[in-house]
């Protein structure tokens, strides 16, 4: 549906594919080594959510594009780098582009502290469960009753769900304190080059 707004070349229709093109998220444990705006947080380790851009520093990093550069990988503990997190504003919005890696180094002096730290981090497994996600035919349903206020079975209709009808989302707690780092649209621009090849695939 998204491809079929971005290719109709009406710049209303690339606004509404804008505002419900997908929404990259990725999650990892963090230790916090120094926070000067939040000391309390130093030595604790979270649930970190972060979005593309920093994404692509990571994959930088352990993918680097020249020879000249060693790759890095900064989840080893003993030979990672600390990811120095710098936040900026840039016309309106969140920039990212000045976070950096530091040098490679061991996250502590012995491997005792390394193992307690190792058992402090929370299991990333539930985001990618199977059971968090709806089967193509759920969403497509309610895709349906959203855009429409109807439900179509074969070639049956039935009205059901009015267009202004509230939504109810169940939701469950997080099993850990998360940080979260929120992705603006200007951030994700390059994912409408997706719906672009899917315009041209078809």
């Amino acid at each position: 549906m998204n491809s079929a707004y971005w290719n109709s070349g009406i710049e209303s229709d690339k606004e509404i594919a804008r505002r419900q093109k997908r929404k990259l998220q990725y999650f990892s444990n963090i230790y916090v080594v120094s926070d000067s705006k939040h000391p309390e947080k130093e030595g604790n380790v979270y649930l970190f959510r972060f979005g593309k851009k920093i994404f692509d520093k990571i994959m930088e990093a352990m993918q680097p594009a020249f020879e000249d550069e060693t790759p890095v990988n900064p989840f080893d503990f003993w030979e990672g780098a600390n990811f120095k997190l710098k936040i900026r504003k840039v016309d309106g919005y969140w920039n990212y582009d000045k976070s950096e890696f530091g040098a490679p180094s061991a996250l502590f002096d012995n491997d005792d502290e390394i193992e307690e730290l190792w058992d402090k981090q929370y299991p990333l497994t539930e985001f990618s469960a199977t059971t968090n996600f709806k089967s193509y035919n759920e969403l497509k349903t309610r895709l349906n009753v959203v855009l429409s206020g109807t439900t179509v079975v074969g070639n049956v209709e039935d009205v059901d769900v009015p267009f202004d009808s509230s939504v109810t989302i169940d939701t469950k707690e997080e099993p850990a304190p998360t940080i979260t780092i929120k992705v603006t649209d200007k951030e994700e621009e390059d994912t409408l080059s997706y719906f672009e090849k899917l315009a041209e695939a078809e």
